[in-house]
């Protein structure tokens, strides 16, 4: 039949769906909380007013703005007429899978990852895990018993509220995603030694251990020492380790997060941990270079599969970077600008919150020290409704739900709020209209 679709490849599975993707009801998980009454009138007039203004504003994903694309405009002016790398490396040619070395020596500190087993590859960190995990269905994973494709299913935990994307990038390949509550120190630890030990189908775990998108928490030593020693049912369990706002403070008070890479070796389990990261929200988004650390087994494993698709990176990429970034302190100078571009939105966000919401009972919310997102949380089953009244009102949010698994969030309370692409007086106008949309949704609440 003409037009027909192909079918999907035999490693594309059935998405299992959202009664399969709890471990246990969550404790504590964006619940709903006492709240004081709404009066319903006055927050229809108010709302009213607000759709009347006819507003077009969008905090839905969390992006660079142009203010901060333009701090690394500098890369365009180079490498200029150096062609080669520090090991003599021609960038203009073939070759060099593992990327340059300066430029993964730059990214080792941050990223607490030895630079001889840091990998710098494309513009992207999201390919590196997406390829990570087609190579874990392809081809065995080291200490694997079999390809991940020939396992009668593969279950991945997922810390939430969490990141759509690791969630969206799992599901693409039918992996069950199973919810485990994010804590103020990181995931409920209680929740994931339980299911790693006593499950093998438990592949892996998503985790933003800095400034975890998108409540801000970074994990506690203890969360980070417990995920490196921890028993594993599956031999080749991993920790998908996005370190993705490792360098993002929004102080000079910077987060410290215990090595993960360096315990977990000591802990004889060194297989266990992919660490990623990249410049994306450091230079240009869509321009940067993508980073994968791993044991020097992982590595091989890699490096061994991957060259069957390219044939190296984008080195002259990856030298502009090394010179315009020049070291680790230079990195540290360069996201202090970034700083003093997107703290004042955050600061706006949790300032106006405080004042219209502060003592009203009806949300609490996040207050990060680095990072891209605040979540807020609203009374139990109302996120949904807060999301399309604003979006009646012109203002675009990130979809109720999609800080959880299959868009699934059981309490239906969180949302997520991106400061960072709008200028500052957008950010300030969507926030007192978000105010809006959380007292209405309130008082009219069934």
């Amino acid at each position: 039949m003409e037009n027909a679709p192909e079918p999907l490849p035999d490693l594309v599975r059935e998405v299992p769906g959202p009664p399969s993707s709890h471990a246990d009801p969550p404790p504590g998980l964006a619940l709903g909380m006492t709240t004081a009454p709404v009066d319903v009138e006055s927050a229809r007039r108010d709302y009213a007013a607000l759709v009347d203004r006819g507003l077009s504003l969008d905090i839905t994903r969390g992006k660079p703005s142009p203010r901060q694309l333009d701090l690394a405009d500098g890369l365009l002016a180079l490498p200029g007429d150096v062609r080669k790398a520090e090991d003599g490396t021609d960038v203009r040619n073939y070759g060099g899978l593992k990327g340059l070395p300066e430029l993964r020596r730059i990214f080792a500190g941050p990223l607490q990852v030895p630079a001889e087993q840091l990998l710098a590859a494309g513009n992207s960190s999201l390919e590196l895990m997406h390829d990570s995990i087609v190579q874990a269905f392809l081809s065995k994973l080291p200490g694997a018993e079999r390809r991940w494709a020939d396992e009668a299913s593969v279950k991945f935990l997922c810390p939430v509220p969490g990141y759509d994307r690791h969630f969206a990038l799992a599901e693409r390949f039918g992996i069950e995603l199973i919810q485990v509550p994010l804590t103020e120190t990181g995931p409920d630890m209680d929740v994931v030694e339980r299911l790693v030990a006593e499950d093998a189908a438990v592949k892996g775990i998503w985790c933003v251990p800095k400034y975890s998108n998108p409540t801000g928490v970074t994990y506690s030593d203890d969360t980070v020492r417990r995920l490196a020693t921890m028993t594993t049912a599956a031999p080749d369990f991993r920790i998908f380790w996005d370190n993705a706002y490792a360098v993002h403070h929004l102080t000079d008070a910077e987060a410290p997060l215990a090595d993960l890479f360096a315990l977990a070796g000591e802990a004889g389990n060194a297989d266990r941990v992919f660490v990623f990261g990249s410049t994306s929200k450091v230079t240009y988004a869509g321009g940067g270079v993508g980073f994968f650390g791993a044991s020097e087994a992982n590595l091989a494993w890699w490096t061994g599969l991957i060259g069957k698709r390219t044939i190296g990176p984008d080195k002259v990429n990856q030298l502009r970077h090394a010179q315009f970034l020049r070291d680790e302190d230079g990195v540290r100078e360069h996201m202090r600008k970034h700083a003093e571009l997107i703290g004042p939105k955050f600061a706006a966000v949790d300032e106006i919150l405080t004042k219209e919401l502060g003592e009203s009972g009806l949300a609490s919310w996040t207050k990060p020290t680095g990072g891209y997102f605040i979540s807020l949380t609203v009374p139990s089953g109302t996120a949904k409704e807060v999301v399309r009244l604003a979006k009646e009102a012109g203002i675009a949010l990130t979809p109720a739900g999609a800080t959880h698994p299959y868009g699934d969030d059981p309490e239906d309370a969180v949302i997520r709020i991106a400061p960072t692409y709008p200028e500052l007086a957008e950010v300030e106008e969507a926030i007192r209209g978000l105010v809006v949309c959380v007292r209405l949704a309130a008082a009219t609440k069934k």
